[in-house]
C-alpha cells in the first residue's frame, strides 16, 4: 500500500554515484497503523483512515478516545484518510512503514503551505512597483481599481493585498531518492509544502 502519513523533518543535499547534487526533503514517514477501513457497502466509499504519532489520552476530545478504543488502538495524534480502489488485506490494526515506498517511485505529496499573513499585491501576486521617487505617491499600491461610471464598480477577482498562504497544495510526480528503514525516513528530490514539522500526506502519483 503506497500510501502514508509523513512529517516534514528539513531539507539537505545527497550526492548520487556520479557525484551529482541532488536536493531532497527528509520525511519521517510513519510508522502509521490502520484505524479505520471504510468499503463501499458501509460508506459509500472506499478508504483507508491511518494514525500517525502517539499521543496522551488527555490530548483528545471523547469522540477521539471512543474512536480510538472501539478500533482497540494506541491513541493517535494525527488522522488521516486516503482513498483506494484495493485494500491489499489490509485490517484495522496493520501497520504501514516507510518501506512502503522505495527509491525511483513516483509519488504526490500534499500539505499546508507556510503562512505569510496579510500581504500585499507585490508579494501576493508578484505585481511591479510604481517609482520611487518621493513626488510619486504610488509605490506598492494595488493600481487602478477600474472604470468609473461605467460600471462603476470593481470586477469580481480582481488581484488585491489580502492573506496569502496556508492553504493545502499537492506537488505531484515528485521522485523517491532514497528510504532508510533505520531511522524510518524517506528522502525526496525537491521540495514539499509547508514548515518544518509540517504533517504531509504521501501516495503513490495518480499521474505517474
Amino acid at each position: 500500500m503506497k500510501t502514508i502519513i509523513g512529517k516534514k523533518v528539513g531539507m539537505t543535499q545527497i550526492f548520487d554515484e556520479k557525484g551529482k547534487v541532488i536536493p531532497v526533503t527528509v520525511i519521517e514517514a510513519g510508522p502509521c497503523v490502520v484505524a479505520q477501513v471504510k468499503t463501499v457497502e458501509t460508506d459509500g466509499y472506499n478508504a483507508i483512515q491511518l494514525g500517525f504519532e502517539d499521543v496522551k489520552e488527555s490530548k483528545l476530545n471523547k469522540p477521539e478516545r471512543g474512536h480510538f478504543a472501539k478500533a482497540g488502538l494506541a491513541n493517535k495524534k494525527h488522522l488521516r484518510e486516503f482513498r483506494v480502489e484495493d485494500f491489499e488485506d489490509l485490517t484495522v490494526g496493520s501497520e504501514i512503514k516507510a518501506d512502503a515506498f522505495e527509491a525511483g517511485d513516483k509519488i504526490d505529496v500534499q500539505g499546508t503551505t507556510k503562512g505569510k499573513g496579510f500581504q500585499g499585491v507585490i508579494k501576493r501576486h508578484g505585481q511591479s512597483r510604481g517609482p520611487m521617487g518621493h513626488g510619486s505617491m504610488y509605490h506598492r499600491r494595488p493600481g487602478s481599481m477600474g472604470p468609473t461610471s461605467t460600471p462603476g464598480r470593481v470586477f469580481k477577482g480582481k488581484k488585491l493585498p489580502g492573506h496569502m498562504g496556508r492553504v493545502t497544495v499537492t506537488i505531484q510526480n515528485l521522485d523517491v531518492v532514497k528510504v532508510d528503514m533505520d531511522k524510518n525516513v524517506i528522502l525526496i528530490k525537491g521540495s514539499v509544502p509547508g514548515a518544518k514539522g509540517a504533517i504531509l500526506k504521501l501516495r503513490k502519483s495518480v499521474k505517474a
